[in-house]
């Protein structure tokens, strides 16, 4: 697919020359390691790229929206996939962005945790990617595991290019991704038979890149 130009974009020319010169994922991901991890301390937010950018900060869900207007820069599909733990178990939500090089899927991920990150293209499918985190993900205070569905992927070209800069939070992009076709792969029956964590997973778990203490998150 084309490139998305810098007039379509809506974007400064060194916001667009910043975003266009991140030109593989593993750029990308570099790129958003150097973000502080957003606490949304003020209250909720989902930052445009535009103001992720000058906060130097981003949450998950608006590192994945940065990463995909990259992608799309750099003329690639803006795909984001939701990942969830099961509903109720206290945890929120994760979102990656999905990339391919060749017929393998990758993922970019913005997070504060050891795990949960950047995932190489060597997966087949969407599915077997979010796989990849299912041993990752629990409870520190349990070691209880979570991870229980993903969604249909959400091409971010549907919503036109104003999400690119907008100054409003892109609540629409996450009502859009909760409200599409998840897809479940623990049997019900198998639950009782997962391991949780042991001790050293669990330590290893408690592993944070930016304390809310650190004035820039």
């Amino acid at each position: 697919m084309r490139r998305l130009t810098r007039k379509e974009s809506g974007l400064t020319a060194k916001e667009y020359t910043t975003l266009a010169r991140l030109t593989t994922p593993i750029k990308i991901q570099d790129f958003l390691d150097t973000f502080a991890f957003n606490w949304e301390q003020k209250g909720d937010t989902l930052m445009s790229p535009r103001r992720a950018l000058a906060a130097k900060k981003a949450n998950c869900l608006e590192g994945a929206i940065l990463a995909a207007a990259t992608l799309w820069i750099n003329g690639e599909r803006p795909l984001i996939m939701n990942v969830s733990p099961q509903l109720g178990k206290g945890d929120d939500d994760h979102v990656v962005t999905l990339y391919k090089r060749g017929n393998r899927f990758g993922a970019i991920s913005k997070t504060n945790h050891a795990v949960l990150r950047f995932r190489d293209p060597i997966y087949r499918t969407p599915r077997e990617l979010v796989l990849s985190y299912f041993h990752e993900w629990f409870l520190n205070a349990t070691g209880k595991k979570l991870l229980e569905c993903y969604s249909k992927p959400l091409d971010l070209r549907i919503f036109g290019t104003g999400w690119l800069t907008a100054e409003k939070d892109l609540w629409e992009i996450a009502d859009m991704l909760g409200a599409l076709p998840h897809y479940y792969f623990v049997p019900k029956g198998n639950w009782r038979h997962i391991r949780t964590a042991d001790p050293m997973e669990i330590k290893a778990g408690k592993l944070i890149e930016w304390p809310k203490s650190d004035p820039r998150t």
